[in-house]
């Protein structure tokens, strides 16, 4: 049963995400307050092996993913080394972000976020410092990555929140699972809001993810995500 009717009709209306995007601002004003005026420019880039991270300094908007250890091949880190020569630096990004977006979604691996009770541990630990270390604006949990959009308090950068969140439910994840070792990648992908609209357009990318994927009907369908839980609890 679907707490907003206008979510289901969305989903008959909208092919992708930017459609839901649209649909997202018109049913649900609150989701699409400005972050910030202007435009947002860049202070520093700074990459670590495939993957580039923006140090973005203190309450700057950040989108995220981070996944599972077993989340991506080994043999498409190797086809990417052989075919990005054919891609221009600008199109390269775009390109690889492409794949590992595809292969994530496809979820590749063990997939062990697919248990509700390990789903539902990084989700409470992703809404625990919300409004203390960070404004939590958007977050899906999918079978083997997380995708969040989140502000990071003056004190905290975005590099302690994602250690935090990733050690704490790595061991309990681990803890339930019966097993040692590594959980989750070392490595994750993040960039900075530009404008209201790459705002708008992040939330609406994270919650229709789960669409996308082909693994429920409409985003507040999926429990492990910010338009479920602010259906169901009229926050966020």
């Amino acid at each position: 049963m679907h707490c907003l009717s206008t979510w289901e009709r969305m989903h008959l209306a909208c092919p992708d995400y930017r459609s839901y995007s649209d649909s997202l601002r018109r049913s649900n004003p609150a989701t699409s307050a400005n972050p910030r005026q202007g435009t947002i420019q860049p202070i520093g880039w700074h990459s670590r092996g495939y993957l580039p991270h923006f140090d973005g300094g203190n309450e700057l908007i950040q989108t995220v993913t981070f996944r599972l250890c077993d989340s991506l091949p080994q043999m498409l880190f190797d086809q990417w080394d052989h075919d990005k020569t054919q891609f221009t630096p600008a199109l390269a990004e775009k390109e690889w972000r492409k794949r590992i977006e595809g292969c994530l979604d496809s979820g590749y691996g063990n997939a062990w976020l697919k248990s509700p009770a390990l789903a539902g541990i990084v989700q409470a630990a992703m809404l625990f410092f919300d409004g203390t270390r960070y404004r939590l604006h958007a977050w899906v949990v999918m079978p083997n990555h997380v995708h969040a959009v989140l502000t990071p308090k003056t004190a905290f950068d975005l590099g302690s929140i994602l250690h935090s969140w990733k050690s704490y439910t790595a061991s309990k994840c681990n803890e339930l699972l019966g097993r040692d070792g590594s959980f989750w990648q070392k490595e994750y992908f993040d960039r900075f809001i530009r404008d209201q609209l790459h705002f708008e357009r992040a939330v609406a990318y994270v919650e229709f993810n789960p669409v996308k994927a082909g693994r429920c009907e409409t985003p507040e369908d999926w429990q492990w995500g910010s338009a479920h839980w602010r259906c169901h609890s009229g926050t966020h």
